[in-house]
């Protein structure tokens, strides 16, 4: 899975990006993949078509869909959910999502939002490549899923990786970060990325409205993040920062909504 031209299009396999810790990077999302004891949490499922690029990354760490004992969804939006219905059926792993998410998570295209999405790519020619990608790897065909269980809203989770809860309301009201404090990283989803797939801006930001339910909320959460005082951010979309997660912050807070 070496890296394409065409960066983030398809599927890219960073292994350890923090111990233990490691990022599948396909059409423009981000999953990870939380080693412990050889077991494995993966956080995030992108896309359908994700499946096959998935097991490939297991099979280059050495691993194997017996060692997946849980699937982490940040949030219920559908690019995060893409392999979730088949690592149900197939790996037979528990989906862990927040309450105020699991509504979504069964009907991923019902999501609450500001503004709609189909003007943004007529003011953001960049986001244009992003949308397609995301696109050809199947967003416009994710299944939901109705079994889940509730994540807590602070606490550690007992799952592989043992990821600390932060929760984090306003791009979802159920949205929820993973902090690896043995790890010095923050598994951020989309409450701040440096990738904002609605207008293919770089840099620390939260999402544009077009997917983002509260504006407001979200960079109001980003305190919670700060907390953390983690030295990596891992986001949702783009790459990792690893400016720590206070100038992360500033950076979006001063980008701000759009």
């Amino acid at each position: 899975m070496a890296r394409a031209p065409r960066r983030g299009r398809r599927p890219t396999l960073t292994r350890n990006v923090a111990p233990g810790v490691h990022r599948l990077e396909h059409a423009y999302v981000n999953c990870y993949l939380l080693e412990e004891g050889g077991a494995v949490t993966i956080v995030d499922a992108a896309f359908p078509s994700t499946w096959a690029p998935l097991l490939l990354a297991l099979e280059e760490i050495g691993r194997t869909r017996r060692d997946v004992e849980a699937l982490v969804l940040t949030h219920g939006h559908f690019d995060h959910l893409g392999f979730a219905a088949r690592a149900q059926a197939e790996l037979r792993v528990p989906i862990w999502v927040h309450p105020s998410d699991a509504h979504l998570a069964a009907h991923p295209y019902h999501y609450q939002r500001e503004r709609t999405p189909f003007v943004y790519p007529l003011l953001y020619p960049a986001a244009i490549p992003v949308l397609a990608g995301m696109t050809t790897a199947g967003a416009l065909a994710v299944k939901g899923v109705e079994k889940v269980e509730h994540l807590p809203e602070n606490g550690v989770l007992d799952v592989p990786g043992h990821p600390r809860i932060v929760f984090t309301p306003g791009h979802t009201f159920g949205h929820t970060a993973l902090h690896l404090p043995d790890r010095g990283a923050l598994i951020s989803g989309d409450a701040l990325v440096t990738l904002d797939p609605y207008k293919g801006s770089r840099g620390a930001q939260i999402i544009a409205g077009a997917a983002t339910a509260d504006s407001a909320l979200a960079l109001d959460t980003l305190t919670a993040l700060v907390e953390t005082d983690a030295e990596l951010v891992l986001p949702g979309h783009g790459d990792p920062w690893s400016g720590g997660i206070r100038s992360a912050v500033d950076a979006a807070r001063a980008f701000g909504a759009s």
